[in-house]
């Protein structure tokens, strides 16, 4: 949690340098990166929203994800972050984002998505477009500690560049 707290520090440090807005869509984190940024004293400054959208309707009513999207790849892909991701723009005051879906635990994997499978979309309104699948280890706690860690990485890297 301590890694936690620090990223998100440097994340509200950079959101506010850059002058840029984040908004959040989870599945798998339930909130938890929403909620990490808003532990940090001042993020009304540059975090808007949060879409938990953990069902499939949830994910295409609040944020536009495609049913053909959803049945062709499954709510754990890539086609369906980016969609989300981009849904969270469309839907927000945000101009930067991040959306994750994943299979945190114990159950629900599968040969092909195996439980820690979480993939995750970042975007910006500049343009900016990133999908990724990680393969995360531990039980349910851990993986979504390790997703929660990894959007707000990512999201830092892409602001230091």
């Amino acid at each position: 949690m301590f890694q936690t707290h620090l990223l998100s520090e440097a994340l509200g440090q950079k959101l506010k340098a850059a002058g840029k807005v984040l908004a959040t869509a989870e599945s798998c984190t339930g909130g938890g990166v929403s909620a990490a940024i808003t532990e940090i004293a001042g993020s009304s400054e540059w975090f808007d929203r949060a879409f938990v959208t953990y069902s499939n309707s949830a994910k295409m009513e609040m944020l536009g994800v495609n049913v053909d999207t959803l049945e062709s790849h499954g709510a754990v892909s890539e086609p369906v972050v980016k969609e989300m991701v981009l849904g969270v723009l469309a839907n927000s005051q945000a101009n930067i984002a991040v959306s994750i879906s994943g299979i945190a635990g114990p159950g629900g994997g599968s040969e092909e998505k195996p439980v820690g499978t979480v993939c995750f979309g970042w975007a910006d309104s500049n343009g900016w477009l990133k999908v990724a699948t990680y393969h995360l280890s531990g039980d349910r706690s851990q993986v979504r500690q390790q997703a929660v860690e990894t959007a707000l990485k990512v999201l830092c890297e892409k602001l230091d560049a």
